[in-house]
């Protein structure tokens, strides 16, 4: 993978540190299109914030939920494709860490996940026990997964999903409302690590996340779980 060049990479540190400007607003205050389209495309590695903003009050309202969540049997499995969606899908994740992305620990919904991640107003991905396995829900663009990138929903590019999961029955999707947008259920920490893999997927996940983390501010900083993030950004403990 092509690095960025020292001057573009400059640019970008540099953006990380001053105030953000005001015509601006999500990454386009840290990244500009072409950056952006680049690190989309999987030909650059953007370079990310040396250091984190934490807040110890923070891990501390969240402390007892990471604790019930370490002793989950999937934890090991979660944290490794936590690490691995923290690494591929997420630009900048330390400089954008929960002001435009976040991640919920045992989040109180009614559907009773493990971990949500958010951006903006939106649920991008999300992990479910599935006895002592795990199950995810991704949310993308519908025209990622279509043949001919249309909006249409028999157009589903059913052959291309079933081959990026270990079995088709560890795979499901289905239509919510709102202009291109698609839910795809993968059963199986090992069909999600599959799925991730798959270039086309990859690059559907970051287009979403794209889409959301430009929309401004994420909604969802009160729930940040930095412990959780921890292991995101390759920080938790082995």
């Amino acid at each position: 993978m092509a690095l960025l060049m020292i001057g573009r990479a400059s640019r970008i540190l540099g953006g990380m540190n001053r105030k953000p400007s005001q015509s601006l607003k999500g990454l386009r205050q840290f990244l500009d299109p072409g950056q952006q389209e680049l690190w989309l495309e999987g030909r650059a590695e953007l370079p990310d914030a040396g250091e984190r903003q934490d807040s110890i009050e923070q891990r501390i309202r969240y402390a007892p939920r990471f604790q019930k969540l370490l002793r989950r049997l999937q934890a090991p499995d979660l944290f490794g494709i936590l690490e691995l969606y923290g690494r591929t899908c997420l630009p900048i994740p330390r400089a954008t860490e929960r002001y435009y992305w976040s991640v919920s620990c045992l989040p109180s919904t009614s559907d009773k996940p493990l971990v949500r991640i958010n951006a903006s107003w939106m649920e991008l991905f999300t992990l479910y026990a599935d006895g002592d396995d795990l199950r995810a829900r991704f949310i993308v663009h519908l025209s990622d997964f279509t043949t001919d990138g249309s909006l249409a929903p028999e157009r589903v590019d059913r052959a291309f999903l079933e081959r990026s999961v270990r079995a088709p029955e560890d795979l499901g999707y289905s239509f919510p409302r709102g202009s291109d947008i698609f839910i795809v259920k993968i059963r199986g920490s090992a069909s999600i690590r599959d799925f991730l893999a798959v270039p086309r997927a990859l690059r559907a996940v970051r287009r979403f996340n794209l889409t959301h983390m430009n929309r401004g501010r994420n909604a969802y900083q009160a729930s940040h779980s930095y412990s959780v993030a921890d292991y995101m950004l390759g920080e938790g403990a082995p």
